[in-house]
């Protein structure tokens, strides 16, 4: 272990500076990644969660050390872990057409949190290779996930449309199409909104079929508004 690094984990100024500014650094890091997909919770945010719970675990030592608080110096820490779902779960939405999104923000979120709490107990290690991982998830990871999803056999539509015999054309395009239906779920429409109705099909071609192809040719059907892959 680097002499270094041992002096960096006593509690004195030049360590509590340092654990701070790898804290906001790191969150940053993380942050900028978000704030470059325009989700809600970006740069700053993910600076102020990992600042804070690095403050909440340099201040559990703080009154265990020099206050003489005889408490569990990490008692603090596991509120922040439990209390920061609340910031998670504000990020996270259901779409009309039932698709979840701020899921990895929320998250990321929550790791940011534990990088703090990491960085105020001196465990610079963990910090740091922590966040590489976390940018390696976000990014790079990301596209590996998108790839995927486009490979993927089956594949989920969201549909708009006019009535029933609208569905039934649907089905008939499907099945000269050579496509299963898997699953199919109808969405009940909102109040004073028009008489359209909303389904969301779970597809699955017999033989390789191209999902735009298969967008665009149910799009064209009579009835049809709008067809939206999921």
């Amino acid at each position: 272990m680097p002499d270094f690094l041992n002096n960096l984990r006593d509690m004195n100024l030049i360590s509590m500076a340092v654990r701070m500014s790898l804290a906001v650094i790191c969150g940053g890091l993380i942050g900028l990644e978000r704030e470059h997909k325009k989700r809600p919770a970006g740069f700053r945010t993910h600076i102020l969660i990992c600042l804070g719970a690095c403050m909440t675990t340099l201040t559990g030592q703080y009154l265990f050390s020099y206050m003489n608080y005889y408490t569990d110096v990490a008692r603090l820490g596991a509120q922040v872990i439990a209390g920061i779902g609340f910031i998670g779960a504000g990020n996270i939405i259901v779409t009309k057409r039932r698709k979840v999104r701020g899921l990895t923000t929320a998250a990321g979120l929550w790791t940011a949190a534990i990088l703090g709490l990491a960085s105020g107990a001196g465990y610079y290690e963990v910090v740091v290779a922590g966040t590489i991982l976390v940018l390696l998830a976000e990014i790079v990871f990301s596209r590996l996930e998108y790839w995927i999803n486009a490979h993927a056999r089956e594949v989920y539509l969201y549909v708009k449309y006019y009535g029933a015999e609208s569905m039934d054309r649907i089905n008939t395009a499907l099945r000269e199409m050579n496509v299963r239906i898997l699953d199919l779920e109808i969405i009940k429409p909102e109040q004073h909104a028009d008489d359209s109705i909303s389904a969301i099909l779970l597809l699955r071609p017999y033989k390789r079929l191209d999902k735009k192809s298969l967008e665009e040719a149910i799009a064209q059907l009579d009835g049809v508004l709008l067809v939206h892959r999921m």
